[in-house]
Order: C-alpha cells, then structure tokens, then sequence
C-alpha cells in the first residue's frame, strides 16, 4: 500500500469514527430524559386524593409544572399555566401541575384559583424527583417541556410566563 492510500484508508477510517460517535452522542439519552421516563410511570394522588396515573400523559408533548401554595412565583404563574393548557391542548400537548405541598392546602387554594390541568399532590416525596429531573436545589416552581419522544426539551427554574411557554412550543 503506497503512502497515499494508507492516508485515504486512515482519513475514511476516522471520518467514519467521527461519524459514529456523533451518532452515538445523538442518540444516548440525558438521565434527566430516563427520570422523566420513570417518572411518567408512576401514579400520585389528586388533590381530591383518588390516584392519577401519570402513564397517560406518556407518548405525548407534556409541560410538567413543579409548584407550592406557599411560594409566591407558583401562586403568580398558574393563572398563565392554565391560559397555556387550554391553548395548546387544541395542538395535542397536556399540562400537569405537581404539588410539593399538603393536599388540603392544595384543595383549599384550588378553590380559591381553580385550573383545568391536571393536577397531582405528592407533597415533599416528589423532592428526589426534582433532582433527578435537572433540579438539583430543589427551588420552585421549576417547568419541564418534553415532547412526545420523552426528550425534555426545555427548562426553567422561576416562575415563567405565557409568552415564554408560547415560543417553547412555536
């Protein structure tokens, strides 16, 4: 083999491995991505306490909203999370709210401010999910926009907005 083509060989050879490997980076999933996942296959009590299995929001465009009654930027912001669900459940995408807090706080402040999302109540056992879901201070609220695939695709820690939740989806 002249010099040539072992520069050939070796220059395919590595724009094959450089190909590989950006594949391979494309496809691994981000454990935030597998959280999600194992999360989705759960189920949490509603504020009315009956179960809601979360495995019905699998295979779909789903914003997740982590919040509390007593923080003021969740309280702010669930007026507008409710504006955008019932917007974008016209284009296929669902809204779930979890509450880190007691249930009958909750149900008393869903009297006060009712949405039309649903809603789960896992209080303080939802915590470790946070962390694993990209928030590892555990702050709220903080929102996770995943699409049908399971991929999160984006996420805030503080209160967002309805014009923000729009261009996410745009």
């Amino acid at each position: 083999m002249n010099r040539r083509s072992a520069l050939l060989t070796g220059g395919g050879l590595g724009l094959a491995a450089v190909a590989g490997a950006g594949l391979w980076w494309r496809q691994r999933r981000d454990p935030a991505d597998l959280a999600l996942a194992e999360f989705l296959q759960g189920q949490w009590p509603r504020p009315d306490g009956q179960p809601l299995s979360l495995a019905a929001f699998a295979g779909q465009p789903l914003l997740l909203n982590f919040w509390a009654t007593w923080c003021p930027p969740c309280v702010r912001e669930l007026p507008e999370l409710d504006r955008f669900a019932q917007e974008w459940s016209n284009a296929g995408g669902r809204v779930l709210g979890v509450a880190i807090d007691r249930d009958a706080s909750v149900r008393e402040f869903l009297v006060r401010t009712p949405v039309n999302f649903p809603m789960v109540v896992p209080g303080f056992a939802a915590m470790p999910w946070l962390s694993r879901l990209g928030n590892g201070g555990g702050a709220l609220p903080y929102t996770l926009l995943a699409g049908a695939d399971g991929r999160i695709r984006q996420r805030r820690l503080g209160a967002t907005s309805l014009e923000e939740l729009r261009r996410w989806v745009a």
